[in-house]
């Protein structure tokens, strides 16, 4: 009986232990702004292992650093203070921060800025509390200011609490990793254009009914800076009446056009064939974003020649036919650079 009381007591005590780890600090303080979490990676920039910490903690000097080590095509070193940075608040805690190093090595004005995460090993669980800013603040790096940390990073009663795992035989371990963020100062503006100016284009053919190729390319016209073309296709096809030639209309790109790679243009148009008798014009809306300079986009089977061909219609006026395009909308893209 006895044996079985003192094995539940040490499966409490052993669960105890694993429940406490290392969440001495709330996960989320909005009051100091940093928010910290376990994970089992160990940081990827840079480790500083301590031992006889305890020598640290009698030592005159204030801070003690890391060596150099770099990350982002800059040099950093960690700056650890045992007991607290004192001109921030740190008495009675660990202090840790990151420092920018070989600063003589850089240009003049030179700004370095950069999202920093650190880290306390526990070794009991073989995990790492990860401790840094909240809402992924980026911190600013230059001439003026070359360290950035955490005052409170951890409390000398939380490290020397042999449970958290954070200093065992008088050993303990942190890191650090270090995100540069650095501005190409590239980008682009995209501004959509209503109703831009020149977006009408007529095209008349005349002697219509002497065509026999099975497509027509009409000349180029522009809008805002882009060149455009109109293509007719005169296809066959079958209808409720029988056999038919129908005629698809489609908005292309201008023979010359390019674009960058990855960038669509975006058009919304009208194409329309005229009614030249009664102005009751046959008339389709469309949108497309265009992707490829050999992009067209319209209609199949818009209409069909015996419905042109019907003069009450008045598509159809001396052998002369009215195609009209209207461009109401267009993407225009500018690239920018600070350089």
């Amino acid at each position: 009986m006895l044996r079985v009381i003192a094995e539940a007591e040490r499966r409490v005590q052993k669960k105890d232990m694993e429940d406490k780890t290392c969440y001495p600090l709330p996960a989320d303080n909005d009051e100091t702004g940093i928010i910290q979490s376990t994970r089992d990676l160990p940081p990827a920039h840079y480790t500083f292992q301590v031992k006889n910490f305890s020598l640290l903690l009698g030592m005159e000097e204030e801070k003690c650093h890391s060596g150099q080590f770099e990350v982002g095509g800059y040099q950093w070193r960690l700056v650890l203070y045992p007991n607290g940075k004192k001109n921030s608040n740190g008495n009675g805690h660990i202090s840790l921060y990151l420092a920018i190093a070989a600063t003589d090595d850089l240009p003049l004005g030179w700004e370095v800025n950069a999202n920093i995460r650190f880290f306390v090993f526990d070794q009991i669980r073989d995990k790492y509390l990860s401790i840094q800013d909240a809402n992924g603040r980026v911190r600013r790096f230059h001439n003026l200011k070359t360290e950035w940390g955490i005052a409170q990073l951890l409390s000398h009663d939380t490290l020397n609490d042999s449970s958290n795992g954070y200093l065992l035989d008088d050993t303990c371990a942190f890191g650090v990793e270090v995100f540069v963020i650095e501005g190409t100062g590239r980008g682009e503006s995209l501004s959509m254009i209503n109703q831009p100016q020149h977006n009408y284009f007529t095209w008349r053919i005349d002697n219509f009914t002497d065509l026999k190729d099975e497509f027509y390319i009409s000349e180029h016209f522009t809008v805002e800076g882009r060149r455009w073309k109109l293509r007719l296709e005169l296809e066959e096809s079958e209808s409720e009446t029988g056999p038919d030639t129908c005629l698809s209309l489609y908005l292309c790109l201008g023979d010359s056009e390019t674009l960058p790679s990855n960038r669509k243009l975006y058009a919304k148009f009208k194409l329309r064939i005229r009614d030249q008798i009664h102005s009751n014009h046959l008339e389709k809306t469309f949108e497309y974003w265009f992707s490829d300079p050999h992009d067209s986009y319209g209609v199949q089977e818009l209409l069909l020649m015996r419905d042109l061909q019907d003069v009450s219609k008045g598509y159809l006026v001396r052998d002369g036919l009215l195609i009209e395009c209207k461009i109401d909308v267009i993407s225009i893209f500018k690239d920018f650079s600070s350089n």
